[in-house]
């Protein structure tokens, strides 16, 4: 077991641009962490019995040129030199140049099974082989056994569902679907959560840095029920009475439905408050539909149970998921009722990759590695180790502020005062690129882009999640 000793650090206040790399992050090198004194005590990689074989394609430097040349100018890059990865094996990555990388992001908690998981990869050959695109107007086994499959991990009568190819098409579909069903237009929120880049889940999420200037009718955005910022501690019922509120003067009175993730990905790991769904839920539920976003925190990620919602004790009326429910394939599912879904059967709705017979075999796949290797498990007892080193780490060091969430869904944030809870904004960047150049990749999130996540494939090991921490115990250590 890891051992971490207490110790204060210090940390200086900087101003910063949230959306932009500092000159801090940009001159990092791993020479500014340590003295040629003291390398041997460098934290070590886990062994791994795999090599990649040679890259012998265009170089990082030509792939950026050609990227920045013709694909779409809004994407940004982790890390003052974009990584270029061309190769994975369960929980580790390989660049151009054969070096290994922890990989403690998972594609943004989308791997739940590991890199090119071996059964994973049988599925999917075996029915590209075999038959790789027909359409939904037609049988097909594979989306129809894994249909069946995905119903027996829902509660209740959730039983019926539609494949997507995304998390923002299921959160689209099931926004519609709850308008249409209660008739009602008003939807409910909640800051600081992502739901998607379409037109009503742009609206839908609350955080203005992936909002743009378009017109977005009958969204409400509830007080979000923060353990560690909010107004309330975590005294869930007292943010639900934000969401009457909302229903009482913001709208007619009936709604058509409430949308939240049970741990807000994106917003930066934030456990919604204890009892504030089953309160919010009875409120909506006088009319409208309540939607369980399960992109992030579904398919076992959060260890304690196969849903993020569980955790509250409550049973939605429609799930949305995405992410790990393919280990990395274009895939995402709404799962309702019999009731709900027959909304839809007054037009015919139809998508085209949504059901594919290669998508939804790797979506079999996945379902059947996570049972057969017991993923929910190791994400609970390795994720719940993983999080008491980092709480350790936290008595260590005073820019760490708090450590939040379940199995592997955790979420670090970096303060430059923890009474003033000051985003460490220029740190997280600096501490983020130094773990980089130390062999672990974590991400980053939050409005003020100051709290790690990490999201790794659910296959991590205690030996990757000692490697994690004391790569950045070294860091900070020396910052």
């Amino acid at each position: 077991m890891l051992t971490i000793c207490a110790n204060r650090t210090s940390s200086l206040l900087f101003r910063f641009n949230r959306r932009s790399f500092t000159k801090l992050a940009h001159e990092s090198s791993p020479a500014a962490l340590r003295g040629d004194d003291d390398q041997e005590f460098l934290p070590q990689m886990p062994p791994f019995d795999y090599t990649p074989p040679p890259y012998d394609g265009p170089s990082a430097a030509e792939l950026l040129e050609k990227r920045q040349r013709h694909l779409n100018p809004c994407m940004s890059y982790f890390y003052k030199n974009p990584l270029f990865l061309v190769d994975g094996k369960m929980q580790y990555l390989f660049d151009e140049k054969g070096r290994r990388y922890l990989d403690a992001f998972g594609g943004i908690a989308t791997v739940s099974c590991g890199h090119c998981h071996p059964e994973i990869l049988e599925a999917i050959f075996n029915q590209t082989k075999k038959l790789q695109h027909t359409t939904a107007l037609y049988l097909n086994r594979a989306s129809a056994d894994f249909a069946e499959a995905l119903a027996s991990k829902c509660p209740g009568d959730l039983n019926v569902v539609f494949f997507t190819n995304s998390g923002t098409e299921a959160n689209e579909l099931a926004l519609m679907i709850s308008r249409l069903y209660t008739g009602f237009h008003d939807i409910i929120s909640v800051r600081n959560g992502y739901h998607g880049n379409a037109g009503v889940t742009m609206s839908a999420t609350g955080q203005c840095n992936y909002k743009y200037n378009v017109v977005q009718s009958g969204i409400h955005h509830a007080l979000n029920p923060d353990p560690y910022r909010g107004i309330f501690g975590s005294d869930g019922p007292k943010y639900a009475k934000d969401v009457d509120e909302i229903i009482t003067y913001g709208t007619c009175g009936r709604v058509a439905g409430f949308i939240a993730e049970a741990i807000q990905g994106v917003g930066g790991i934030y456990e919604l408050a204890p009892g504030y769904l089953q309160a919010v839920y009875n409120s909506v539920r006088k009319g409208g539909l309540c939607i369980a976003d399960e992109v992030q925190s579904g398919f076992a990620r959060t260890g304690s149970h196969f849903w993020g919602f569980e955790a509250q004790g409550v049973v939605p009326d429609i799930i949305t998921m995405a992410k790990g429910i393919g280990n990395g394939l274009p895939l995402g599912a709404v799962v309702t009722t019999s009731e709900i879904a027959k909304v839809l059967t007054c037009h015919g709705y139809l998508n085209t990759f949504g059901g594919n017979p290669v998508s939804t075999a790797g979506g079999l796949a996945v379902l059947k590695v996570i049972e057969k290797e017991k993923l929910q498990q190791n994400a609970l007892k390795t994720g719940t180790y993983l999080k008491n080193q980092l709480l350790a780490l936290k008595e260590k060091h005073q820019i760490i502020g708090d450590v939040r969430g379940r199995g592997f869904l955790l979420g670090m944030e970096l303060v430059t005062d923890r009474e003033l809870k000051t985003p460490a904004t220029r740190e997280t960047l600096y501490v983020m690129e130094q773990m980089k150049d130390m062999g672990v990749l974590i991400g980053k999130g939050g409005l003020n882009g100051n709290i790690f996540r990490i999201s790794p494939p659910l296959c991590f090991t205690r030996e990757d999640a000692d490697f994690l921490v004391s790569t950045m115990d070294h860091i900070i250590s020396k910052m």
